[in-house]
């Protein structure tokens, strides 16, 4: 039977990176008696896959992992065993079952991903250029006039090359209120960019620099192109009554 699981990954946790998550979750497998299947051969594993690695000091609300397992109790009842052991910072939020066939792992899936970001520190300040910070009128505006640039231009270094790449495309959706953004972008293996990089590009379009550790992120949720729609990796599933 395939699983998938949203979970939430809050506080402190936002500082333990992708391996330590996966470890972690093993032994969570473990210590809540799940009835999880492990592969063949002389080293058997937990059958365990993530959808997206989420980047260190990043919170959120919307990380999926998929399993296999022998039998399930009811969502509810897998949802509060595994509650049971997790640390502080980590919370279980569903556990679906997913269809048998078709192509249902959430890394090949995924297509988008929803963020928000907050501005922390001098950054307001620096979006004005002056001593005083800008107003929620202010960054609005400079907001949506960026956003309506037919071509948003940032320059991408990668292992083997660099180029200079518009992202405007690889942006669905977004707003900001105050010095929240709401970011819908392109995510998963073919296209995928960073709300890092769209801020980044933001500042630089106001002639401001970003100072560092300006940002707090948190990924709310992703989601897979199903009929030409978005939706969320968690309605893939259906909940075990």
């Amino acid at each position: 039977m395939k699983i998938r699981i949203r979970f939430a990954k809050r506080g402190t946790m936002r500082f333990i990176g992708h391996l330590d998550i996966m470890r972690y979750f093993q032994k969570s497998m473990r210590r809540a008696h799940v009835d999880i299947c492990y592969s063949q051969g002389f080293s058997p594993h937990q059958i365990m896959s993530f959808a997206s690695p989420l980047g260190i000091g990043l919170t959120s609300e919307g990380e999926y992992m998929d399993i296999e397992v022998n039998s399930s109790e009811s969502s509810k009842a897998m949802i509060r065993r595994l509650n049971e052991v997790m640390a502080e910072g980590m919370e279980i939020l569903s556990w679906v079952r997913l269809p048998e066939e078709g192509k249902t792992n959430a890394m090949a899936n995924i297509a988008a991903a929803d963020y928000r970001v907050t501005l922390h520190g001098t950054a307001v300040q620096e979006l004005t250029r002056s001593e005083r910070a800008a107003s929620g009128a202010e960054i609005a505006a400079l907001w949506e006039s960026f956003l309506e640039q037919k071509e948003i231009m940032i320059h991408k270094v990668t292992k083997k090359n660099e180029m200079d790449v518009d992202i405007r495309p690889l942006i669905f959706d977004a707003s900001c209120k105050g010095d929240t953004f709401t970011l819908r972008l392109s995510s998963g293996s073919v296209q995928n960019l960073k709300p890092e990089a769209v801020m980044e590009a933001f500042f630089a379009w106001a002639g401001a620099i970003l100072p560092e550790h300006a940002l707090s992120i948190c990924r709310l949720d992703m989601f897979a192109l199903r009929e030409e729609k978005l939706v969320s990796l968690e309605f893939l599933g259906e909940v075990i009554a």
